[in-house]
């Protein structure tokens, strides 16, 4: 609740105001909260859950915003006034607030509101984004607009007046507004001449539509029409009659190969797709041409004629493998540089050979050809005969084709060549130059084998080329195959080789300096993701200009127990600078030292570094041959400590040093001297808690420090002060409550970056940290919504910027809640020790003063019992009566002084007059316990039977059970009851001791039957006991 009306505010609430209203009004506070002010005046506030549009202070500069991003909030209702103010506003991005239902996670029906002139009121608006909302209809737009995005609305009807005065645009995206994820009961429809009046447009694009026909009287202004994933099955000359400026056109999609589909898939209908020999002849212009997934048997060469500019022509997943054996449709495309064939397979069958068309030979200008998923198991000279000549061609793509047979060979005589890709084949080794075939015809063709052939990305497994000039170099890529063992005459002619990828296979050879010997050239070498044997000194000795070799994940071998392997064989390549070793386990019988003169980059992630160096000086200077290494990663190498002995023997041009993911609990920051050019320092995802020991030296030359993902809750003041040369500091992702100037010193001003986001920072009043971290925002990425707060609860995960006043503390109340706490401090001191040193005099008095009391007197009168045990025995057995007035009425009436029972017998407290029963009746429901003293159990009559039926009777009425049972004779037979009874209720059924030593124990046990209730001594294993009546 807020503060009383007519009250002080207190002042420290104050206070804290007026500091922030004085940050405020200076511009020190984050001018755009709760965005971020990104380069170029561009505002960021994306996946802030905002449900409006943002109205930013006064102060902030809203005149030099130029690109505000809103993408991904919750945003429902746009109004005239919410951009009203930003006067120059370019770009506009409003994706994702309100999407259609078939595109929410829970799908949640949700409809975007835009009032009239809420885009209207920015005449400077060039770019809208309005895609992923549930819009209905094209909102009113300003004239200034150049690129507008309606894709995934539902938007599904466009007509001459939905563009009206919007001339200038050029750039419309409408794709996807009714298809199978967005479903809708009509397909898109657009009005002859609806974009006529776009005179600018030059790109348009309505994928996934449902469209059927090309829509008509489109503006002659275009260069780019995508219609792909739409149901046109038909294209004729009319149908692009006026667009002779095209330059792309896609219409791919529109009569599809459902085989091959990824998504659900309407089969092309029988006699289609037509397309009309003269549909493209007047698009002089035309420079791209996708016909991809459109169910073409064959092409027709009238169908690129006049197409002299084409330049790139998409032919995939088509059924063109036979076509492409004989087609003569490529002699007029002599500019064209790049085709793709991909996935034009006869399904289910692989063919023996595949040999292309005489006609390839005229793409003289081919830079790129794909041919992935044509399915042929040989490849040989003669498959790429008609390639030969093209001295253009760069880049060629035979990825998926089942070759199991490939003369590796041929790819020598390709000088331009500078990309090969046979990855995802099933090549195992050499093979021998091709024998003259037989005919390309089904005698030649297999059965594939029964496997699902979705399209997946061609290139989804990563690769981080080792060098930048791969990319320009001659690159071979044999990845993913079958291969087992490498010889060299695989690679015979190949001596241009600069980059080879072998990954993925199953080479398991010991390589012994014979395998690569044509390769000449060759400078980068994949082969991770393999078994290889690093058995023998000489591996690789054969490439003397290897800049790059890639070796990780090889890990088998190096589990192999007993097994040595040999790293000598780094020392002998004397250009080598790059080395990986990543995870591969390496632990113990590995060569004691790794030694280059040209070694500058090591990755040694994903070993068990810390057992090498627990064997003593045996691995201890196994880096330290490395003389001009700059780069070491010791990632996931289980290390405990990182000690100055082990420091000292790293090699001393170290300038980056990775230990992330690691176990360091501890680390010795002065041992950083010992590394004097170190820059670099990875200590993420360790066990850090503190930065106390010491701090960072004065001599080192520090730059990066990364210590995320630790448990950092506290760090020394002064520890970044001395490294003057630090630039990048991490914090983030640890268990900081706040950030104090005073560990940086004057070096807080040099920072180019403090990341301190993810840390659960303490938001209380007065907190130094914000105007701190305001002072260096320009260096703190995501200050303003990404550093938030990890307490009081009320401010959990919000951004530092939202303190709420009403949580800072009233000084008074804060005095009156401390000596509060002191008090009851005080007294659950006090009232133990009075209660050991003089307890029965405070006790006595306290039921002296209470006997004063009459309403205390009454309530006890009412409600109390005036008996805490009704004894009930046989009179007629002497024994046991000697052993209830001698011995039971003596231990619980006189000898328990302040704690004494007070008993019901029968010839001391029955009121003469009375009738038994009357007597009986009074005596149990007057007592809390029935305690039933029997010398045996077997015979029960007279009196004791029928005071155990009325305490049945208070059990069955009260739902009290009262029933304690003494047996005097333990050794005597006991009835089915009482045995039952001990295992329902154990403590209420008592045992005389026969030995005088358990005595004292059988008296301490009675006393707790008789003053506890029996419901605490059920056996939960069987029963509850019984439940209080409501």
């Amino acid at each position: 609740m807020g503060p009383c009306r007519g009250t002080l505010l207190p002042r420290s609430l104050l206070l804290h105001a007026a500091v922030l209203a004085v940050a405020l009004a200076q511009g020190t506070l984050p001018a755009f909260l709760p965005c971020e002010l990104q380069h170029s005046g561009r505002v960021n506030c994306e996946w802030l859950f905002l449900k409006s549009v943002p109205h930013f202070s006064k102060a902030a500069p809203l005149g030099n915003v130029t690109s505000l991003s809103l993408r991904a909030n919750r945003i429902h209702h746009l109004h005239n006034s919410d951009f009203a103010r930003l006067s120059r506003l370019q770009h506009l991005d409003l994706k994702w607030n309100c999407p259609p239902t078939a595109f929410s996670a829970l799908h949640w029906h949700c409809h975007m509101t835009i009032e009239p002139n809420t885009f209207l009121a920015v005449p400077t608006l060039e770019e809208l984004n309005l895609s992923y909302n549930s819009i209905t209809a094209v909102p009113a737009l300003p004239s200034s607009l150049r690129s507008l995005s309606l894709s995934r609305t539902n938007v599904l009807t466009l007509d001459p007046t939905s563009f009206k005065g919007v001339r200038a645009l050029t750039h419309l995206y409408m794709d996807g507004n009714c298809y199978y994820k967005n479903p809708c009961d009509r397909a898109v429809q657009v009005a002859p001449g609806a974009l006529l009046g776009l005179g600018n447009l030059t790109y348009l694009s309505l994928k996934y539509n449902n469209l059927t026909v090309v829509p008509r009287s489109l503006p002659p202004s275009l260069e780019n029409l995508l219609l792909s994933y739409n149901r046109i099955v038909s294209l004729g000359p009319e149908d692009l009659a006026n667009l002779t400026a095209l330059r792309v056109l896609d219409v791919g999609g529109n009569c599809r190969r459902c085989d091959h589909a990824r998504n659900p898939c309407v089969e092309c209908p029988v006699g289609f797709p037509k397309l009309h020999r003269d549909t493209f002849s007047h698009l002089s212009h035309l420079e791209g041409l996708v016909l991809k997934d459109s169910s073409l048997y064959w092409l027709d060469a009238h169908w690129f004629r006049g197409l002299g500019n084409l330049s790139v022509l998409d032919l995939s997943e088509n059924f063109l493998y036979e076509c492409i054996t004989n087609t003569t449709a490529f002699r007029g495309l002599t500019r064209l540089r790049k085709l793709n064939l991909s996935f034009n397979y006869h399904k289910g069958v692989s063919y023996a050979h595949l040999f292309l068309a005489r006609s390839f030979s005229s793409l003289v200008s081919l830079r790129e050809l794909n041919m992935n998923g044509i399915f042929f198991r040989t490849l040989n000279e003669d498959t790429l005969r008609p390639l030969t000549n093209l001295t253009a061609l760069q880049n060629l793509s035979l990825q998926m084709n089942f070759i199991s047979q490939a003369q590796l060979s041929i790819f020598g005589v390709f000088r331009g060549l500078c990309h090969v890709d046979l990855s995802n084949n099933w090549i195992s080794g050499a093979t021998r130059p091709a024998t003259a075939p037989g005919e390309n015809d089904a005698g030649d063709a297999a059965p594939l084998p029964s496997r699902g052939l979705t399209a997946g990305p061609l290139d989804a497994p990563s690769f981080n080329d080792f060098m930048s000039n791969c990319k320009s170099e001659f690159t071979l890529d044999l990845s993913r195959n079958n291969l087992v063992m490498v010889e060299s005459k695989m690679f015979a002619g190949l001596s241009r080789l600069r980059c080879l990828r072998l990954s993925h296979n199953s080479i398991s050879q010991a390589v012994n300096g014979s395998e690569f010997v044509p390769l000449t050239s060759l400078r980068v070498l994949d082969l991770s993701h393999n078994k290889l044997d690093l058995y023998h000194g000489r591996s690789f000795t054969e490439l003397p200009h290897l800049q790059a070799l890639d070796l990780s994940y090889n890990s088998q071998p190096f589990s192999m127990q007993g097994v040595g392997h040999n790293l000598s064989f780094v020392t002998q390549l004397p250009a080598l600078r790059y080395l990986s070793l990543a995870h591969n386990a390496i632990h113990t019988r590995v060569s004691r030292t790794l030694s280059s003169a040209s070694l500058k980059t090591l990755d040694f992630s994903g070993n068990s570094l810390s057992r090498m160096w627990n064997e003593g000086d045996l691995y201890l200077r196994f880096f330290q041959g490395l003389r001009q290494l700059t780069s070491l990663d010791l990632s996931q190498n289980h290390l405990h400590a990182l000690l100055p002995h082990t420091l000292t023997k790293l090699p001393q041009c170290l300038q980056k040093l990775h230990l992330r993911d690691n176990y360091l609990a501890f680390f010795n920051w002065s041992s950083l001297t010992l590394l004097p050019n170190l820059e670099v320092l990875d200590l993420a995802g360790n066990l850090l808690k503190a930065l106390t020991n010491g701090s960072l030296p004065a001599s080192t030359r520090l730059k990066k420090l990364d210590l995320s993902g630790n448990k950092i809750s506290f760090v020394d003041p002064g520890f970044f002060a001395q490294a003057t040369m630090l630039v990048e500091l991490n914090l983030s992702t640890n268990a900081l409550k706040t950030v104090e100037p005073s560990w940086f010193g004057s070096r807080a001003a040099t920072l180019q970056t403090l990341d301190v986001s993810g840390n659960p920072l303490h938001c209380a009043c007065g907190e130094t940290f914000v105007g701190f971290l305001l002072e260096v925002q320009a260096a703190v990425p995501g200050l303003s919504n990404r550093v938030t707060c990890g307490s009081p609860s009320q401010l959990l995960g919000r951004s530092i910027f939202a303190q709420d006043l009403r949580l800072c503390l009233d000084e008074a109340l804060s005095w009156i809640c401390f000596s509060l706490s002191l008090l009851v401090l005080a007294l659950g001191l006090a009232v133990p020790t009075l209660h050991h040193l003089c307890g029965w005099d405070l006790w006595y008095c306290f039921h002296l003063g209470l006997a004063w009391l009459p309403r205390w007197g009454r309530w006890r009168g009412a409600d109390a019992l005036p008996y805490d045990a009704f004894v009930v025995f046989d009179k007629t057995h002497g024994a046991v009566a000697d052993w209830v007035y001698n011995e039971l009425r003596m231990r619980l009436e006189e000898r328990r002084g302040r704690r004494a029972l007070r008993l019901c017998l029968e010839e001391r407290d029955w009121l003469p007059g009375k009738t038994l029963f009357e007597n009986l009746w009074d005596s149990v429901y007057s007592s809390r316990k029935t305690l039933f003293v029997l010398a045996h159990t077997d015979r029960v009559s007279g009196l004791l039977r029928a005071s155990f039926l009325l305490a049945q009777q208070r059990l069955l009425e009260d739902r009290k059970d009262v029933v304690v049972l003494v047996i005097l004779s333990p050794n005597a037979h006991r009835s089915r009851y009482v045995r039952l009874r001990q295992r329902l209720c154990r403590q209420s059924v008592l045992l005389w001791p026969q030995q005088p030593s358990g005595q004292g124990s059988f008296w301490a046990q009675l006393g707790t039957a008789l003053t506890r209730d029996n419901h605490h001594f059920y056996n939960r294993n069987f029963c509850l006991g019984p439940t209080t009546a409501e």
